[in-house]
């Protein structure tokens, strides 16, 4: 039958007219939504884009059905080829929608995209194989569209790929938002009963209707559903950042951090920070007198970062400060924290750890070196320089291991300069570290002044030279002064 202006022609032109205007909406909106998972924008955007084609190629063959001419003969068999190829691409890419929200293995998702691909393979071959033979529709000598005796021969892959969505949900419906669920069941059934029902009335054009009626109702919902996660992941984001930001001033808290730490001791001056790479860091800095005549200065670093580093870190820095507190030697220290860590360490995780007991009266400094970077000494009259001092293995990484220990006298005037790797290590947009050398220089820039102005300097060199590179690791320093007899009171 050629088109006519009747009235059931112009509600279906209008019907169709409205659909190509609802999918250009619903294309922006997907475009637009920052909420869509990737894949999820991606294969919607396709499936709008095919449902808007399908119905424009309905359009345009409905249009121009029985109009003479042998151009108008060419473009109807275009635009109906197009038709039917966009109706098949269409259930390809609502497969490949399902699939997704469905969330299976990679492996198994990568397998049955391979089938799916294949099925749509193979009614693009249909459709090609059938086109001279008349096979799936024809036009007559008045070029009036009809249906070929194996029209439903197109229909075959659709009807696959429907089925592999109906078995997909059923199994995988624990793991499928139940609204999603219904929208997608709802998108399956509605061109189906449109198609019982306009086989009592043919005129109006119900399959397209309700194609996209149903389309556009499926991804409201899903958009509902992502918005939804959304604001549930906001608010989820906004306690763990409030538990992190509590978690952060702990582990601050844990570390000495009130200058001058103690005032009444003029023999000495010390002075301490930590600068941790995300909210909460796995290096640490501790100091305490032992007794009158003994400080204890610890510098360590904990492999990994964030949260498992920060809970490592806690429980070293407590097991350290006890043996210290027992009047332990260093490397007496370092042996039994050790012993105590790789007792219950199914993490496998380890701290490197420099560990100095200054007996203030005389200025003997014994320490021990766990695996830790070389501490940096400063003569009175001399500059900041590294002592390779005898490194033992990290804590935690080797049950049994015994530290030792070594000796050097501080004369009255004499610094000591402690830092974790996040220090040297710090690097630039252009991925140069800092290095050793431009620290010893940025030290050595004012090599007399007090501890926090020397770890000043150091910590504006290390930022000038980062600039907007963000920062990688933990920046942590300590700087000891023991002082000379002049500037005791």
């Amino acid at each position: 039958m050629s088109f006519v202006f009747s009235a059931s022609n112009l509600i279906n032109i209008l019907f169709i007219a409205g659909g190509i205007g609802i999918c250009g909406l619903c294309f922006l909106q997907i475009s637009s939504s920052t909420h869509l998972r990737k894949e999820v924008r991606s294969y919607f955007q396709a499936f709008i884009l095919l449902l808007t084609f399908y119905i424009s190629s309905h359009l345009a063959r409905q249009i121009m059905d029985g109009f003479p001419g042998a151009g108008v003969r060419t473009a109807l068999h275009i635009v109906t080829f197009a038709e039917i190829l966009a109706a098949g691409l269409m259930a390809f890419m609502m497969s490949l929608l399902v699939l997704v929200i469905s969330k299976l293995s990679i492996d198994v998702s990568k397998k049955l995209t391979v089938l799916l691909g294949a099925v749509a393979l193979v009614h693009l071959a249909i459709l090609i194989v059938g086109r001279p033979l008349n096979l799936i529709y024809f036009f007559d000598a008045s070029n009036v569209y009809h249906r070929g005796a194996g029209y439903l021969l197109c229909n075959l892959c659709p009807v696959i790929m429907l089925i592999f969505d109906a078995v997909l949900l059923l199994k995988n419906r624990k793991k499928i938002n139940k609204r999603i669920n219904v929208a997608l069941r709802i998108y399956m059934v509605a061109p189906v009963i449109a198609i019982i029902i306009q086989s009592f009335s043919k005129e109006i054009q119900l399959i397209i209707i309700a194609t996209v009626g149903a389309s556009v109702y499926m991804f409201s919902v899903i958009l509902q559903n992502q918005n939804e996660e959304y604001e549930k992941q906001k608010i989820e984001s906004s306690r763990i950042d409030a538990e992190l930001n509590m978690a952060s001033a702990i582990q601050a808290d844990m570390l000495p951090n009130i200058f001058p730490a103690f005032p009444d001791r003029p023999e000495f001056d010390i002075y301490a920070s930590m600068h941790p790479a995300k909210e909460v860091g796995g290096d640490f800095y501790d100091f305490f007198l032992v007794d009158d005549d003994h400080l204890c200065m610890v510098m360590a670093d904990v492999s990994g970062k964030g949260v498992p580093a920060a809970l490592f870190m806690m429980a070293s820095k407590i097991i350290l400060a006890n043996n210290a507190m027992m009047g332990k030697s260093p490397a007496q220290i370092l042996t039994d924290t050790n012993v105590a860590i790789c007792s219950n360490n199914r993490e496998e995780m380890f701290v490197t750890v420099w560990l100095g007991i200054l007996e203030i009266s005389t200025g003997k400094l014994t320490a021990a070196n766990a695996g830790h970077e070389y501490p940096v000494i400063k003569d009175p009259n001399g500059e900041f320089k590294l002592l390779h001092d005898k490194h033992g293995f990290v804590i935690g990484g080797m049950d049994g291991f015994k530290y030792k220990e070594y000796e050097l006298t501080l004369e009255r005037g004499s610094k000591v300069f402690l830092y974790t790797d996040g220090v040297p290590e710090a690097t630039d947009s252009d991925g140069k570290m800092f290095g050793v050398e431009n620290m010893l220089k940025a030290l050595n820039k004012d090599p007399n002044a007090a501890p926090d102005k020397i770890m000043q300097n150091l910590h504006d060199a290390v930022g000038a030279f980062v600039d907007q590179a963000e920062q990688f690791d933990d920046l942590t320093m300590l700087c000891v002064e023991y002082k000379d007899s002049q500037n005791l009171d």
